[in-house]
């Protein structure tokens, strides 16, 4: 995996513990860009060891066991297991205490304990899967017809338009992982995108959520799809 001046081709390129950003509904994939609007202190700190660092942050959902966003005052935030690590390979400063940054994922990532970094961020250490640091997926076997069924479906039934030049010389790739981080689903179903096993699934998974959505807000799915 290439991500801005840096390879990350097995494990030893990676550290044992990473900064952890949490955020509900967000998902970041190996890959793909991932625009961020930094303005909490605790998090504009961690960014900017990051940016004296390795660059490496790692985005990862609260538990979907609760409903809060925010941990009872003397509790620790419960989180997902699995998240995505990225390297910030863009970076500004708005004047007015504001970050915009651009996070490029480059692996999926399981948090085992959390460690003490003596700083108002968490941190945790991680165990990379491997497999996404392999270089780009096979994505001959996603069923690229029925993708953009249910894309198109989902956009007329919403009454929303795409720039359907730029959707057909899409590769599947990228078309997949764009389509999984931009769609409006809620954090289950990010997080079910983010833990499919391969591209394919993770198309299998994004149609499959795309037709409930469509079936329990427009009625018959098989009409909406046609």
């Amino acid at each position: 995996m290439h991500v801005g001046n840096a390879r990350y081709l097995e494990a030893a390129d990676l550290p044992a513990t990473v900064p952890v950003f949490p955020l509900t509904g967000v998902l970041l994939l190996p890959g793909a860009q991932l625009p961020l609007n930094i303005f909490e202190p605790r998090y504009l700190t961690m960014f900017d060891d990051a940016l004296s660092g390795n660059r490496l942050i790692a985005m990862v959902q609260p538990s979907l066991s609760s409903d809060r966003e925010e941990a009872e005052p003397g509790m620790t935030q419960a989180l997902c297991e699995v998240g995505c690590i990225g390297r910030i390979t863009s970076f500004a400063e708005t004047g007015d205490g504001r970050y915009v940054i651009s996070l490029t994922g480059i692996c999926r990532i399981r948090l085992f304990e959390e460690v003490n970094n003596h700083k108002a961020y968490r941190s945790f250490r991680i165990a990379p899967f491997l497999s996404d640091l392999q270089g780009p997926e096979d994505d001959s076997q996603v069923d690229r017809k029925a993708l953009l069924a249910a894309f198109r479906a989902y956009l007329d039934a919403n009454k929303l338009e795409a720039d359907w030049d730029s959707v057909e010389r899409a590769s599947n790739i990228t078309l997949v992982n764009s389509m999984a981080m931009m769609s409006p689903f809620g954090p289950a179903e990010k997080q079910a995108l983010l833990e499919a096993p391969d591209l394919k699934t993770r198309a299998e998974t994004l149609i499959a959520i795309t037709e409930i959505v469509l079936a329990r807000n427009f009625g018959d799915i098989d009409t909406i799809l046609q």
